[in-house]
């Protein structure tokens, strides 16, 4: 028989839902007429295992036991889940052949291949596994993705790449955490300095805008707009903007703002009542193609910036639509692109959006579908592919976060049906005085994909339109303009740019040629991770939300006040994830990437025992924090996947 083994009960139906019938339940599989039978994981059935069970001396926390390295890691089954985990162990044993049906994506890949290895499957078992990979829990697509099945050993590098990267961060948060909770302890604190790769590079971003935002002196400055006329007798016809010279560099900030105010008058007063020439007149047409499908963290942004939710909130409601109603594909996806054969079931997808959601029929009816846009291109698809809904119609009514995320998803999938957004920038340069005067139109020539969105408040177009100019054409300067201004702070972070900053990390990174490196491997964490780790620093009270913003408590604070700089900055986080990618991608390896690690901790230890802290305020979560959740001691939840 053959044994398919599902990352999640859902899953494991929507498998069984299309073997032969009837179907026999056991406890923990379904059994099909033909003999094959349908298991399933509950997420990872195994953890890493605590440090005492290395040693029961690291059951104490000492400087003298750090850096813990174990020689031989060790894998213990959850609790809650050890029923499940027997039930395979027999499953498998039984089996003729087994089936690979985790998640399509790297951790989805480890936590079954853990499992068939730690319960001892054998070698030729293991030789002729073959992987399944469903994005949509639909029959249809179930069905086809059982004519697709490939070697499981073709996703041996995904799954060390997982395993890579549960092991690196076990390492780098258990012995991090440790030390400097006792670091903090010896300075008069009392709670858990929790330390992780990748929570706290996203919390030193935080710190660091709060105190940006806490340094910031506002400073005022000046902007000359000259009023521009076809003929002196005539209405202004539109307004241009002073352009500075280099002469005037040293009355301007670093952005180009003029600070000085008479510098601003002075010039405002030369150019009033005077002849002006138009010296160049620039109009290219240009046009944008529509964005493509979403990933998880684009979906997150956008409904965040929409509905001011958070990622997690956005996540949650993605996975009701995927197992629940199976309206969208699978949503922990990290590519925007879909596979070339998704393009003939569009006529399908767009019936099962018009059934879904009626706010979006004229979208449906406009589209067209003989434009192929470039997100249909096989070759940027792997293991999962972007979000877009199914050809499912739901007999019910969506509402609430499920419509409203659904009607994002499927808005951003029809768009890419429809024309390319055309439009032609003017430019015109002006000169006055001998100085140089600039005006910008912008003009929408077809809205192509655009008449699908919302119009933001940015495009609203401009009172005073540019009239047909010529260069050479002779104009009259009136009345001029001295627009007082004030520089504004960086706004503080919200779901949607803190998501940004995670996603577009590079352009926090210091390091010039790791910039480089990461210019497609970009990123803290993954699209499974993100949202995990922003709620992690609320509940460990790192971070807090004021109104629709982020920003750091004080506990938050004191932790990256302590800590190393490279410790809360995003230059190692982000090699680490472009690494644990080329290993993926079968480009690194595992001892590569894990050897230089171990030497890194040395260094850490040692600078954490000669560390110096001033002493700490108890404001760090007591204990009792850590014990939430039923946790029996304070280490056991130190030492979660949650630790990054």
């Amino acid at each position: 028989m053959r044994l398919f083994i599902a990352e999640k009960p859902s899953l494991g139906r929507a498998i069984a839902a299309v073997l032969p019938k009837p179907h026999r339940k056991g406890d923990g599989y379904i059994q099909a007429a033909n003999g094959d039978v349908v298991s399933w994981c509950i997420g990872h059935l195994l953890e890493q295992a605590e440090p005492d069970a290395y040693d029961p001396a690291f059951k104490k926390w000492q400087l003298d036991h750090l850096p813990i390295i174990p020689d031989q890691w060790q894998l213990k089954p959850k609790p809650k889940t050890r029923k499940q985990l027997t039930v395979l162990r027999k499953l498998i044993k039984e089996a003729d052949q087994l089936i690979h049906a985790g998640d399509p994506d790297r951790e989805g890949q480890l936590l079954v291949d853990e499992v068939v290895d730690y319960l001892k499957a054998s070698q030729a078992k293991r030789r002729s596994a073959q992987r399944l990979l469903i994005s949509d829990l639909n029959p249809d697509a179930v069905k086809r993705a059982f004519t697709q099945m490939r070697p499981n050993s073709e996703f041996v590098p995904l799954s060390v790449s997982a395993l890579a990267r549960s092991r690196a961060d076990w390492l780098y948060g258990i012995n991090q955490t440790r030390a400097w909770t006792i670091k903090g302890q010896q300075a008069g604190g009392r709670g858990v300095l929790s330390v992780g790769r990748v929570q706290t590079p996203v919390l030193g971003l935080v710190v660091r805008r709060d105190n940006d935002i806490e340094a910031f002196v506002s400073k005022p400055f000046y902007e000359v707009r000259a009023a521009l006329h076809e003929g002196s007798e005539s209405p202004i016809a539109f307004m241009a903007k002073w352009k500075p010279s280099d002469a005037c560099a040293p009355h301007q900030d670093e952005d180009g703002r003029v600070l000085n105010p008479k510098l601003a008058n002075t010039v405002a007063q030369r150019i009033r009542h005077q002849p002006a020439l138009v010296t160049e007149v620039q109009r290219k047409e240009k046009s944008q193609r529509a964005p493509l499908p979403y990933n998880l963290s684009a979906l997150q942004i956008d409904a965040s910036k929409a509905f001011g939710l958070s990622a997690q909130q956005v996540l949650d409601t993605c996975q009701n639509l995927y197992e629940k109603y199976q309206l969208i594909t699978y949503p922990r996806s990290d590519c925007r692109y879909l596979p070339n054969e998704h393009f003939t079931e569009a006529m399908d997808v767009f019936s099962a959006i018009s059934a879904n959601d009626g706010t979006l029929n004229d979208g449906v009816g406009n589209a067209d579908c003989s434009i192929k846009s470039s997100a249909f291109n096989s070759k940027k698809v792997d293991a999962h592919h972007a979000i877009i809904p199914t050809q499912k119609k739901y007999s019910g009514e969506l509402s609430g976060l499920d419509k409203k995320i659904y009607s994002l998803i499927s808005r951003q999938y029809l768009i890419q049906f429809y024309p390319v957004f055309k439009y032609a920038d003017t430019q015109v340069n002006v000169e006055i005085s001998g100085g140089e005067f600039i005006a910008r139109e912008r003009e929408v020539l077809d809205q192509g994909w655009k008449i699908l969105l919302p119009k933001s408040k940015n495009e609203a177009s401009n009172s005073l339109q540019l009239p047909p100019l010529e260069k050479g054409q002779s104009l009259w300067s009136g009345e001029p303009t001295v627009d007082h201004k004030q520089t504004e702070p960086p706004a503080h972070y919200t779901d949607a740019t803190l998501l940004s900053a995670m996603t577009g990390i590079a352009r926090h990174v210091k390091d010039t040629e790791l910039k480089k490196v990461l210019k497609e491997t970009d990123g803290l964490g993954t699209e499974a991770t993100r949202a995990g780790i922003i709620e992690l620093l609320f509940r460990r009270q790192f971070l807090q939300r004021r109104g629709k913003t982020i920003q750091t408590t004080e506990t938050g604070r004191q932790l990256v006040s302590v800590l190393p700089d490279f410790c809360s900055q995003p230059d190692m986080t982000a090699l680490w994830e472009s690494q644990l990618n080329n290993i993926s991608e079968g480009k690194g390896n595992y001892q590569g990437f894990m050897a230089p690690l171990t030497q890194q901790l040395e260094d850490l230890m040692k600078a954490a025992r000669a560390a110096q802290l001033p002493a700490m305020k108890n404001s760090t979560p007591e204990r009792k924090t850590s014990r939430r959740r039923g946790a029996k001691n304070p280490t056991q939840r130190r030492t979660k996947r949650t630790q990054k």
